[in-house]
């Protein structure tokens, strides 16, 4: 079974499903932010970071509007791209080099970052798929 465009079904369901994995993502992340934005706020603080109260509030902005490009399809390419960017900063800043001594689980969660960035690159590449995606995009073709 195929889609109209001749793309076949399975490739099909695993663009919408891994679009609605990277959605969950940060939706959760999101979510956490939106239920407890100081508790956010002093974990970004002591990764020491200023402005901490404002930057929960910038990356539940930020995250909810990423969420938004991985349901619709749309600016796809540009979110998952700059959700790479925020992942790996993530990555960095708080569970980088540094972190590595107190706690090895650390680096664990350092790598799946990049896993996380490997899977983005390789949507912002390919795109948001066929169906249910409205591919406005300010780079690329659609």
């Amino acid at each position: 079974m195929t889609t109209s465009d001749s793309e076949p079904l399975w490739q099909t369901a695993a663009v919408l499903i891994g679009r609605l994995i990277f959605a969950g993502a940060f939706l959760m992340a999101v979510s956490f932010k939106f239920a407890g934005m100081q508790a956010t706020a002093d974990y970004i603080a002591a990764a020491g970071f200023p402005f901490s109260y404002p930057l929960a509030w910038l990356a539940a902005i930020f995250e909810s509007a990423l969420v938004l490009c991985f349901l619709t399809g749309a600016l796809f390419a540009e979110a998952c791209l700059l959700a790479g960017l925020y992942v790996i900063f993530l990555a960095f800043a708080f569970h980088g080099p540094s972190h590595w001594a107190g706690n090895q689980a650390e680096f664990g969660f350092f790598v799946d970052h990049f896993t996380f960035l490997a899977g983005l690159l390789f949507a912002a590449a390919h795109g948001p798929g066929r169906v249910l995606a409205l591919r406005h995009t300010l780079i690329g073709k659609t």
